[in-house]
């Protein structure tokens, strides 16, 4: 990366490395043909993304809509990342399944019941690191 350069594109291992380094995150799925944005906790272990979540719209999303996005970042005073997974969602339903997903100590943040895990298996993975600045001068 020259000195010049705000933006680096990351490779695949940095990106994971990222990924798991956050807690909190974006799914996105469609919702009667419509972009939808779920905040939600998760959990990152290449090459999946699992969250909780109880019964309604981010379950039954994610449940209808099996391809989706997800995204991830962070940044402090003078650079920041973003991570972005595509891939296909599924609701776990096997005890195997469940059994796995619940050693990976996924707590809810919020004082409700989330009994339901959805993993997002991934397809791809890109990064980017960014560095602040003010607009160059032409």
């Amino acid at each position: 990366m020259a000195e010049q350069d705000p933006v680096t594109v990351l490779h695949e291992e940095e990106s994971w490395s990222l990924l798991a380094s956050v807690a909190l995150g974006r799914l996105v799925a469609t919702k009667s043909g419509k972009p939808e944005i779920f905040p939600v906790n998760f959990v990152a272990k290449r090459p999946t993304v699992l969250f909780r979540t109880a019964p309604g719209t981010k379950l039954l999303t994610a449940a209808l809509n099996r391809e989706v996005a997800f995204e991830a970042d962070d940044h402090g005073l003078s650079e920041g990342w973003s991570v972005i997974v595509r891939g296909y969602a599924r609701v776990l339903s096997t005890d195997e399944e469940i059994a796995k997903a619940e050693r990976a100590q996924l707590l809810s943040w919020i004082p409700n019941i989330k009994p339901y895990y959805v993993v997002i298996d991934v397809s791809e993975i890109t990064g980017r690191r960014f560095r602040f600045g003010s607009e160059p001068v032409n």
